[in-house]
């Protein structure tokens, strides 16, 4: 059957994610990043601003690698997985997606944790005040 091979299949990508920090190709990016703000295609500043750019990715790669046990593992494959989809791959669009979910993750726990003990944890509501 192969439904039981595409579960195993899922399985191992899970696990693989999971594992450690993937290795993403951010040439593209960094070069269309560069490119965006050259005044032409032969402007010579677009090199170094493709070598900035690669050098940040690298520097939020290696937060990413310190702060990779934290985050949740399904959280990892979704954000893993969208960082890939489209062909262009950022370690800056990687953490941003981890810590958003995580910050999500958090927030949907403390108001149920507040809906439990009875507070009302919501914004309060900025609705003027009827008149009197």
């Amino acid at each position: 059957m192969i439904l039981p091979a595409m579960l195993a299949l899922g399985a191992q990508l899970v696990l693989a994610v999971a594992d450690g920090v993937p290795n993403l190709n951010v040439e593209q990016v960094c070069d269309g990043i560069a490119k965006q703000g050259g005044v032409t295609f032969h402007d010579p500043a677009i090199a170094q601003e493709k070598k900035n750019c690669l050098e940040s990715e690298e520097v939020i790669r290696q937060q990413l690698v310190k702060q990779w046990s934290s985050f949740a593992p399904a959280d990892k494959v979704s954000c893993v997985n969208e960082s890939r989809m489209g062909g262009e791959s950022s370690y800056t669009e990687l953490l941003t997606c981890l810590e958003m979910a995580r910050d999500v993750r958090v927030m949907h726990n403390e108001q149920a944790q507040g809906a439990r003990e009875g507070k009302d944890t919501a914004a309060p509501s900025k609705q003027p005040k009827p008149p009197r």
